[in-house]
């Protein structure tokens, strides 16, 4: 069985930093793309950054694009996202994904299995 576990989230000051964490089980993580998004309340869930199986590629949203860094331990087998310089517009639910294959990773339909989603809250 597949288990995607979040954790991390909290509240912070504009200017701050977090990491979060996402403990995968039941796959591997070189097998698959792994990925994070998010969403604020109102709004439909949007792709934060995705890291290819080798590791070798990764991709970012213009709005994180330097601020953001998407990792993995394969030790601990578990991604990360570490998130610097936050802004109130950070604020929303992050989830993490992962999936087999991708078309350009950057949509939910690209991925088979979900997190439950770490709330983040970036206050000015």
């Amino acid at each position: 069985q597949v288990q995607l576990v979040e954790s991390g989230g909290g509240s912070v000051q504009a200017g701050g930093s977090l990491r979060l964490s996402c403990g995968v089980s039941g796959l591997a993580l070189d097998s698959y793309v792994m990925a994070w998004f998010r969403q604020a309340p109102g709004r439909e869930r949007e792709f934060v950054a995705w890291r290819s199986r080798s590791g070798y590629i990764t991709r970012y949203a213009d709005s994180v694009q330097g601020r953001f860094t998407i990792s993995r331990d394969y030790a601990q087998n578990t991604i990360y996202l570490q998130m610097n310089s936050l802004k109130p517009e950070d604020t929303a639910i992050y989830y993490c994904a992962a999936a087999r294959e991708i078309n350009t990773g950057t949509t939910r339909r690209d991925y088979d299995y979900w997190g439950q989603g770490t709330q983040v809250t970036v206050s000015s």
